[in-house]
């Protein structure tokens, strides 16, 4: 379910940093009047479009309990997230994967990590960064704030069996628009 975009102030000038990424998912997450505005649907995820610093894309996004955007990267964006309420855990790979050209590959060990981000914590993150974000709770929803630059040109998802990563699907833009 998508809900109508809102009015975030943006800021002209040079392409936003990871850390100015970071920064806007901050101070969004703070913004207690627009979090509040997302409505929570119990079965799945709910968004609302914002308008990001310098044309990034951004997203606020409720999450119920149980959900999970399953293994994905960004392709060539940049990004950052910031959990408004509730908590998220974050599945990655600290390994650089080659963009294109391959359909499966088998992971080396040491490169899976793993995040708890409660309230009031995020993270930024580079190029072709691949991970998953899970709401684990059993009764609570989540509630985050997403940015990338520039705005996403396809998400490359991907399914995981052992150290075993397939690309599975790309989207683009209007998959999700």
């Amino acid at each position: 379910m998508s809900v109508s975009p809102a009015s975030v102030p943006t800021t002209a000038g040079p392409a936003p940093t990871q850390a100015d990424l970071l920064d806007f998912v901050r101070r969004t997450a703070a913004d207690t009047e627009l979090i509040a505005s997302l409505p929570l649907d119990p079965e799945g995820r709910t968004w609302l479009r914002l308008d990001g610093p310098g044309g990034s894309e951004a997203w606020l996004i409720g999450w119920p309990p149980g959900t999970g955007t399953g293994w994905h990267d960004h392709a060539d964006s940049v990004g950052a997230f910031f959990t408004a309420s509730g908590e998220l855990r974050e599945h990655s790979l600290a390994a650089r994967l080659p963009t294109d050209g391959w359909k499966t590959l088998e992971l080396t060990d040491g490169v899976d990590r793993e995040r708890r981000l409660t309230a009031g914590q995020g993270r930024a993150f580079g190029r072709h960064h691949v991970h998953e974000v899970l709401n684990d709770s059993p009764d609570h929803h989540a509630v985050s704030v997403h940015a990338y630059y520039p705005p996403l040109p396809r998400i490359r998802r991907y399914s995981r069996v052992g150290q075993v990563l397939r690309l599975e699907q790309i989207e683009r833009p209007e998959d999700w628009q």
